[in-house]
């Protein structure tokens, strides 16, 4: 009788297990490619679109009906006319010094002292001389009054015959010569005043006054240290004891490229903007154009005053200036007009278009230009005031595009 369970393995079909596993192994290429270029192509869209740009953006500005057009922009810095350093006439060991950064001081003021003692004792030696060449004076004088009436006497025994004639001689030399002796210490009392005002005048100097009224800046000595008028070897001595500016001469410095100076007039309105405070604007006017060039930077000086003081302008701060058209000129619109940065146009043919900021987007937006003013351009379609533009934008921003404000 033959075995069921074997008949029945002698009817199974054997497949090939060559042909199964080369056909899955095709099937698991093909998936792996299809992932590799869509995770490549996801790569290449999100740098192209989903990442955001970094840029810059800008505020639309409005100006004012009746306000005039600036025709040029600058930048400089705010200057002192009077400022200085103050230091001593003499050279010595500071002992006290009453001023400190930020503080105001008034002309006269004084502001350190300097050790006085050899001074004091100068001055002491001085005026002992002084009494001493008087006291001399003053023995001379009276043995002048003594020759005098030796010699009246020796003149009225000479015209009676009772005296000789060697005794009015004797007496005569002897008056001349107190008459010399008083004059020349006449003149050393002279030097000895003079020795004096010397060293008062020493004394005088190791007292540091103000020269003027103004602001301390700058605190360069303390109290032990040597000052100096020059500068002396080792880099041990002071050559001042502080800074001190008048702020009421503050005025603002501009270098105007040569190419735009007739662009620039004296007493032309100005609008300074501090870049402290750049939505301050601070009325101003040209004081001056300095009358040279730099060769190097081709460009010329032009002094500038604000019409008004603040105590937020402040030395050596940054300023930016537009120069503004004269109010008799057709730059004087009846009507807002509306600025946009130059840096924020691109042209493409003859539309011109800007990118607006749109939360974390950005749309490109067509406008409308006029006239320029200074470095920004009147718009006459397309913008609102307050509306943020991009400067500069870059080649791969384009409408509905991410980016990121610097």
């Amino acid at each position: 009788m033959s075995d069921l369970s074997t008949d029945l393995a002698g009817l199974r079909i054997e497949r090939a297990p060559e042909r199964r596993s080369a056909g899955r192994g095709v099937l698991l290429w093909v998936v792996l490619i299809i992932l590799l270029i869509g995770c490549v192509g996801g790569a290449v869209w999100w740098f192209r679109h989903a990442r955001p740009i970094e840029v810059q953006v800008a505020s639309v500005t409005q100006r004012a009906a009746g306000t005039q057009a600036a025709v040029l922009n600058a930048s400089g810095y705010v200057t002192a006319r009077r400022e200085a350093t103050v230091s001593s006439k003499i050279t010595g060991k500071v002992v006290l010094v009453n001023v400190e950064e930020g503080m105001a001081v008034t002309e006269g003021q004084v502001l350190a002292r300097l050790d006085d003692s050899s001074v004091r004792a100068q001055l002491a030696l001085a005026q002992a001389q002084v009494v001493a060449a008087q006291h001399a004076m003053t023995e001379n004088q009276i043995h002048e009054k003594q020759a005098v009436i030796n010699l009246d006497r020796a003149t009225k025994l000479l015209a009676s015959g009772a005296g000789p004639e060697t005794d009015v001689e004797q007496a005569k030399l002897d008056v001349d010569t107190t008459e010399a002796r008083i004059s020349l210490l006449d003149e050393q009392v002279k030097v000895a005043q003079d020795q004096v005002a010397v060293a008062q005048t020493d004394l005088d100097n190791t007292v540091i006054r103000a020269p003027f009224s103004g602001i301390a800046i700058t605190k360069d000595a303390q109290p032990g240290e040597m000052v100096s008028p020059v500068s002396a070897g080792g880099g041990f001595t002071r050559t001042g004891i502080c800074t001190v500016v008048d702020m009421a001469s503050l005025e603002i410095d501009v270098d105007v490229n040569e190419s735009y100076l007739n662009r620039v007039k004296p007493d032309q309105d100005v609008t300074a903007v501090l870049d402290a405070y750049p939505d301050w604007q601070i009325p101003a006017h040209v004081i001056t154009i300095v009358p040279t060039a730099d060769r190097q930077k081709a460009t010329v000086e032009v002094r500038i005053a604000f019409k008004a003081l603040d105590p937020r302008i402040l030395p050596d701060m940054g300023v930016k200036v537009s120069f503004l058209a004269g109010a008799d000129t057709a730059a004087v619109a009846t009507q807002a007009a509306t600025l946009v940065p130059k840096a924020a146009l691109t042209t493409a043919g003859d539309a011109n278009f800007v990118y607006v900021v749109k939360g974390n987007v950005v749309e490109r937006r067509a406008v409308r230009v006029g006239g320029a003013d200074g470095e920004n351009l009147e718009v006459v379609a397309g913008l609102l005031a307050g509306d943020r533009v991009v400067l500069s934008p870059p080649a791969a921003l384009h409408d509905g595009g991410a980016i990121v404000v610097k």
